[in-house]
Order: structure tokens, then sequence, then C-alpha cells
């Protein structure tokens, strides 16, 4: 749940882009289908505002050689997921590791961002 008086909004954006692979569509690593999509769910204009000067921001540095393909939409009907899927990594942390290395995650972001790469456990899902 995202708290602003906890952290900013584009703090959140600023962490968002680093667990994330932004130039692939319709997939995550080794998750495949629409639903793995990336994309940043914005609840008012300025969220959106907000994260589009994000994205034209990272755009502008030149770092990536193609377009960035997340999405930003105002978010409609929300479902969340399942029991089991919330706090994977915790309560199932043996199958997350395989899961992360067998998928390549780490390496892919280590490429994507170098030393700004989010990593290890916790704040990385």
């Amino acid at each position: 749940v995202f708290d602003p008086s906890r952290v900013s909004y584009e703090a959140l954006l600023h962490l968002y882009w680093r667990n994330v692979d932004p130039l692939t569509s319709n997939r995550q690593f080794c998750d495949r289908g629409r639903q793995y999509r990336t994309a940043i769910l914005a609840h008012d204009d300025a969220q959106i505002a907000a994260a589009e000067a994000s994205k034209s921001a990272l755009e502008a540095t030149g770092r990536f050689d193609r377009s960035i393909v997340t999405e930003i939409v105002k978010i409609g009907r929300f479902t969340p997921a399942e029991d089991y899927h919330q706090d994977y990594y915790q309560k199932n942390p043996i199958r997350y590791r395989y899961y992360r290395r067998g998928c390549g995650r780490d390496a892919r972001l280590k490429v994507l961002w170098g030393e700004e790469a989010a990593g290890g456990e916790k704040g990385s899902h």
C-alpha cells in the first residue's frame, strides 16, 4: 500500500524503474504474457504527470538503445493477486530464490541498471 507520508511518489517511481525491464513488451524475465507487461498505475492526473515526467527523464538519459514500453495508465478496477502470491518471497524463500536466479532477473537488471539495479531479497519484488 502506497503511503505518501513514508515515501514520495517520485522516490517510488525511481525504485520501480530499477526493478523492471522497461524495454520488453508483454513479459518480465522468464514470465510471458500480457499480464506480465510493465505498467505504472496512477490514481490521478498528478501521478500520471509525475510518471510521464519520470519516464521522459529516463529516456532522455540515453541509457537504453530502445524505447521504454512501460505503460502509464489511470487505475481502474483493481483485483489483488491471490493470497499465495502475497509476500511469496517470505513464504517460499527457497523457491523464490530458485525462480529469481533461474529467470535471470538479477542478471538482466544488472545489464539494464548497473550499480543502480535493485537487488537482493527485499525491495526487489
